[in-house]
């Protein structure tokens, strides 16, 4: 379980400390406040093993900075400057941790400095998926090939979650629990996800529907309904989820919170960014006492214009919160505007 995160002169961020919950962790905060990069480092420390250059090739791959020149991802400035980014988890009763520092300087991740406890942090790899704001569903026949040949430049997310959606299903793992996850995500999507070489399909009472003719929305659910039913998402991974609701109806985003809120209470720790008032208003209404979830709200002080976070686990005490005050604005000028109609 991932407990803490800090920045210091790393991209946006001038000097940033957030603690994690060990359940759901909702990053709210208008854009540039660096919602996406906390997503981005984390999820990059969890299986370090698996990078060839371990964290530091792992970061550099996630973020992509011109020429994947590292020292790019220092925070800018007109002089010579350096940064780390340093992540804290708990494996069993003991806190480890992991710093990858570096200057703008640093070309290449091999020259980069890793310290803290990067061997024990290797040995105990925490499985994670990442699910970019972009579906990669409909993309997945030859994007793999292309990726690995270079012909195409994405982060490395986008090929990881393609890479997720591929494991085989584990019919060993089909416990209750998993069971009625896929049966909510089932009736969600009205079908099941079929997979056919690299290519997805929504399989329902009208046939097999290939994901390149469904709705953006219903390929999202088709992906978390892969990442349950292979294995992926079980107790003691992470989910990372960059804006669940982009090309998500409002009606299904019930169905969705309530999947992650489940997930959380099997174990799962969940990440995710959102500018949606339907999103946040959801967990406050599902979540029950026992849900760990805590929200972080990102902004720039008033006087150092530098990146803060104020944290809380109840909905209402979410402050600043950009989201709740642009629906109050819109709610404020619908009564405004209904009044002058009156008068006249």
């Amino acid at each position: 379980m991932l407990t803490k995160i800090k920045f210091e002169k790393f991209t946006a961020f001038e000097n940033f400390e957030i603690s994690f919950s060990p359940g759901i962790n909702i990053f709210v905060g208008e854009n540039g406040t660096g919602k996406t990069h906390i997503l981005k480092a984390a999820y990059a420390s969890c299986d370090i093993a698996k990078s060839e250059l371990g964290f530091a090739g792992k970061i550099n791959n996630v973020f992509y900075p011109s020429g994947k020149q590292i020292g790019r991802l220092v925070k800018r400035a007109s002089t010579s400057n350096s940064g780390f980014v340093e992540l804290t988890r708990d494996v069993g009763e003991k806190s480890i941790r992991l710093r990858l520092s570096l200057s703008n300087h640093t070309l290449k991740p091999e020259k980069a400095s890793i310290s803290g406890s990067p061997k024990a942090w290797s040995a105990h790899p925490l499985n994670a998926a990442y699910i970019p704001v972009k579906d990669m569903m409909a993309n997945a026949p030859g994007f793999l090939s292309m990726y690995k040949e270079k012909e195409i430049h994405f982060e490395e997310i986008y090929a990881d979650i393609i890479l997720k959606a591929f494991s085989p299903i584990s019919k060993r793992l089909a416990d209750p629990q998993r069971k009625k996850l896929l049966e909510r995500l089932q009736k969600a999507m009205e079908g099941k996800v079929e997979r056919k070489g690299e290519e997805f399909f929504l399989r329902n009472k009208y046939g097999r529907l290939e994901f390149t003719l469904l709705a953006e929305g219903f390929r999202k659910l088709g992906l978390l309904w892969q990442l349950i039913q292979n294995g992926t998402l079980l107790n003691g991974s992470a989910l990372f989820w960059d804006e669940p609701e982009t090309n998500l109806n409002p009606k299904l985003m019930r169905a969705v919170i309530g999947i992650l809120l489940e997930l959380q209470r099997m174990g799962v720790q969940v990440f995710l960014t959102t500018h949606d008032y339907i999103i946040l208003k959801e967990f406050d209404l599902q979540a029950k006492s026992e849900d760990a979830i805590m929200y972080h709200s990102l902004y720039r002080g008033e006087e150092s214009e530098e990146i803060e976070v104020a944290s809380t686990s109840i909905f209402a005490d979410i402050t600043p919160n950009a989201i709740d005050d642009t629906f109050g604005s819109l709610v404020d000028r619908e009564i405004e505007k209904s009044m002058g109609r009156l008068g006249k």
